[in-house]
């Protein structure tokens, strides 16, 4: 839940159409408004006429649903659902968390969007700024971009998740600690999340990404947060590579204890896989096991690319075969226009 100094400020560009819904529907849609509950659709609505909707698309039920979230990353998705449908027929269920990867200055993919929420799956973009500095970004220099963005989010009116220059503790990505400050970084994020706002685009959930710390242990991760109130979900990026132990604790919970010190917020492995080879099949256990076993993990994204190592399911038969008897485990995946 989220207070209101979340949504207070951007809560005046649709009050007047709220007011006109609740005059003509003779019942309150404001909750409590000190919470995010208060701020989004009336309960049981239908998700799919959300597009259009004077009042935002409600993402509460979202934040934290009873199930864990199934998710992938797959070539081309959402723009074309063509390799999802390939990895659902792979793995014997569809994904409902469909992460993709926008450069900062691309435009929002609604058709997308659309596209995959009409199969019930929500969408992750990670933005990735390479272009531009975050120190500019935090000084207003892509406003008319920002605004742009977030008026077309607000537009399509259906729940996206955005995670915003991930791995920004690692010093591989050109927004990592060599040329940021964590002081920039905080204000980039909170310069976005409140134009976003401003523009009524409430219907996101912000997933913030660090990098595991196993590589860089000497960069806190505190002093990079940008607060509760601008973050909905912890979005892990780390991987079961050679060379280390590969008990899940071990690969994420150095991360997860750390960030446990500073907010509760629900976790989800935003990006991961397992390297090839022997030991995979084992990993594909360890993840499984180690997400359903920790009731904050609300699920994973299994990164099924080659990049740097062949990340695909497809590359280890013995392990795909496990990654598909787990995944028919009911506890994973459900229909997010139906998440409760």
């Amino acid at each position: 839940m989220l207070l209101e100094n979340r949504f207070l400020k951007g809560w005046a560009l649709f009050a007047a159409s709220l007011l006109t819904v609740l005059a003509l529907s003779g019942c309150s849609l404001l909750g409590d408004d000190s919470s995010r509950e208060g701020q989004g659709r009336a309960a049981g609505a239908d998700p799919s006429a959300s597009t259009g909707s004077d009042v935002p698309y409600d993402v509460v039920p979202l934040l934290k649903p009873a199930k864990k979230y199934f998710g992938a990353a797959v070539a081309g998705a959402p723009t074309s659902m063509k390799a999802v449908g390939a990895y659902t027929k792979m793995v014997g269920k569809q994904p409902n968390l469909i992460e993709y990867y926008a450069g900062w200055g691309d435009g929002f993919d609604a058709s997308g969007v659309r596209r995959a929420w009409a199969e019930g799956a929500l969408t992750l973009m990670s933005w990735e700024p390479f272009d531009t500095s975050i120190g500019d970004i935090a000084a207003g220099k892509s406003d008319a971009y920002i605004k742009e963005y977030a008026t077309a989010v607000r537009k399509l009116n259906l729940p996206v998740v955005v995670d915003f220059a991930d791995e920004f503790n690692g010093h591989w990505e050109k927004w990592g600690t060599q040329g940021t400050t964590p002081a920039q970084y905080v204000a980039a994020w909170r310069h976005i999340h409140k134009t976003f706002l401003d523009a009524g685009a409430s219907n996101v959930i912000w997933a913030w990404a660090p990098n595991i710390v196993n590589p860089v242990p000497d960069v806190k991760l505190k002093p990079y947060y940008p607060g509760d109130a601008y973050v909905d979900w912890i979005g892990l990026v780390g991987y079961f590579t050679a060379g280390q132990d590969n008990a899940f604790d071990s690969v994420f919970g150095p991360t997860r204890d750390q960030i446990r010190t500073f907010t509760k917020k629900p976790m989800l492995l935003l990006e991961t896989a397992a390297v090839p080879g022997e030991r995979r099949r084992a990993d594909v256990r360890n993840l499984f096991a180690g997400v359903e076993a920790d009731d904050d993990m609300i699920g994973f994204i299994w990164f099924n690319h080659k990049k740097r190592a062949d990340w695909r399911l497809e590359a280890s038969p013995l392990a795909l075969k496990e990654f598909k008897h787990l995944a028919a485990d009911d506890r994973f995946g459900f229909d997010v226009r139906k998440p409760s």
